[in-house]
Parts: C-alpha cells; sequence; structure tokens
C-alpha cells in the first residue's frame, strides 16, 4: 500500500503533466478549452486527497503541523476551489495559471526537510482544526484571485498588442475577470479574518500556552496580511485604481505571502512549540 507521501507524489507528478499542458494552452491563444487539463487536475485532486486522508487518520488530527503538511494542504483548498469554479467553462482556462503554482508548491512541499515529525503541538482539538482549515482556506482564495489577476493581465495584454488573438481567444473579458478577482479576495479576507478570529479566543490561546499571541512572529505576520488584503479592496473600491493595478496587487500579494509564509512560520513560537 502507498505511502501518503507517494499519493502526494503521484498528485505531483499529475500537476506537472497539467503545468506541461498549459504551455500548449498559452501558445493557442486560450482558444480551445481546456477539457483534458481539468480531468488531470481532477484526478490529481483524488490523489491528493487520499494522501491528506491516510496522513490525518494516522495522526488522528487536522494534518497541518509542519511545513509540509501545511503547504499540502493550501494546495488542495486551490484545486479544490478550482474544480468548482471549473465547472463554468468560461473559468476553466483558470488551469493553465493554477497548474504551474500547484507544481511549484508540490515539488517545495516533497522536500524532506520539511516533512519534520517533532513533538506533537501542545494543543489539539476541533477548534484548531477550524481555526487552521479556515486560514489555509483563506490562502486558497487568495491564490486563486492571483491566478484571476494573471488572466486579465494576460487578456488586457493581448487587447493592447494582439487584437486578434484577444478576439478568437475563450478567456473571459476583463471586466468579467476583475469581478472574479475581488469575489476571490473578498472571500480570502473574510476566512482569514474568521481563522484569526478564532485563533485569538481564549479557549486555544490557554491550549496553545500563549499568554501573548501579538508578540508572536506568525501571529503579526498573519494581521499584516489580512490589513495587505483589506487595503487592496478598498484601494480599489475608493479609488479606482483601474483593473490593471488590481489585477497587479492581487498577484503582488500572493507572492507576499508564498514568499514569506514559512519563514514566519518557522519563527513562531505557537505554531512551532
Amino acid at each position: 500500500m502507498l505511502t501518503d507521501r507517494e499519493f502526494f507524489g503521484l498528485a505531483v507528478l499529475l500537476y506537472g503533466a497539467s503545468a506541461t499542458l498549459s504551455f500548449f494552452i498559452w501558445r493557442r491563444g486560450f482558444r480551445q478549452d481546456s477539457g483534458w487539463q481539468y480531468l488531470l487536475l481532477a484526478v490529481a485532486a483524488v490523489l491528493h486527497t487520499v494522501a491528506m486522508a491516510k496522513r490525518g487518520f494516522s495522526l488522528e488530527r487536522c494534518p497541518v503541523n509542519n511545513l509540509y503538511e501545511a503547504t499540502t494542504f493550501t494546495a488542495w483548498t486551490i484545486v479544490a476551489a478550482f474544480l468548482v469554479i471549473g465547472a463554468w467553462p468560461r473559468l476553466r482556462f483558470l488551469s493553465a495559471f493554477v497548474s504551474p503554482v500547484l507544481f511549484a508548491m508540490g515539488v517545495f512541499a516533497l522536500m524532506p526537510a520539511l516533512d519534520v515529525k517533532g513533538p506533537r503541538p501542545d494543543f489539539s482539538g476541533g477548534l484548531v482544526s477550524l481555526h487552521v482549515a479556515l486560514i489555509l482556506l483563506a490562502y486558497g482564495a487568495f491564490g486563486l484571485g492571483s491566478a484571476a489577476g494573471v488572466m486579465y493581465l494576460t487578456q488586457e495584454h493581448d487587447l493592447k498588442f494582439h487584437k486578434l488573438r484577444a478576439i478568437v481567444s475563450a478567456l473571459p473579458s476583463i471586466q468579467g475577470l476583475e469581478l472574479v478577482i475581488g469575489r476571490f479576495l473578498i472571500s480570502g479576507v473574510v476566512l482569514l479574518a474568521a481563522g484569526l478570529g478564532l485563533g485569538l479566543a481564549p479557549t486555544l490561546l490557554k491550549q496553545a500556552q500563549s499568554a501573548n499571541p501579538m508578540a508572536d512572529a506568525k501571529v503579526l505576520w498573519s494581521l499584516f496580511v489580512l490589513l495587505l488584503y483589506i487595503g487592496l479592496l478598498v484601494a480599489h473600491w475608493r479609488f479606482s485604481p483601474g483593473g490593471r493595478k488590481f489585477a497587479w496587487g492581487a498577484v503582488g500579494s500572493f507572492a507576499f505571502v508564498l514568499l514569506t509564509f514559512w519563514g514566519f512560520n518557522l519563527l513562531s513560537g505557537i505554531h512551532n512549540p
């Protein structure tokens, strides 16, 4: 029987195959539906889910106790949300932007040094699992918002420099994509705020043996990320900076999350007791 890491490794291989298909979809100018890519991601998601379930049952709790598990959970939220959204053919081209991210996250997660089975955290229970799940779902929503932002920038570029390709492209309109980006980011902000609010509840703080969570690097980083996305949404609504700047903001903000999450997670005394 395959281990959870082997199941996840198979999922990463399919993410890689899907990322390869992305190259040809880009070359074709998004003129044909990416049904095969959607199927690849669906099969990969099944393997990914099995891997997470096996790890969770072996630990008897939500599998988010080290960087490997947190990365796989975040990637799973992205692919699971995409499979629901991809039911609308006009947004199925998100797969061409999501697949490379999933593949990169998968390769990163498979680094042996990340899957460290250290001492169990001092806190457990359903509230902790819900707290972590809400926050990682938020990151998944931000990731999809970033992918939609890249779609927006691609469509805008084609309209500006390759008008014929933009006309024959099956991508949604830039107005529709701007709306999609906003909805993803709003969903992410709501989920992140709920997760942080739950994490700061006295019950969880007592279980985590932390009297002052505001001194924890990961908590401060999470609050900064929340304010960053709130500021991006408020700037878009209040000052109307335009869809292009909004799209770049979604892409840049998620890049910041990806590049800094791991470091602040390692610095956290609460998340690495």
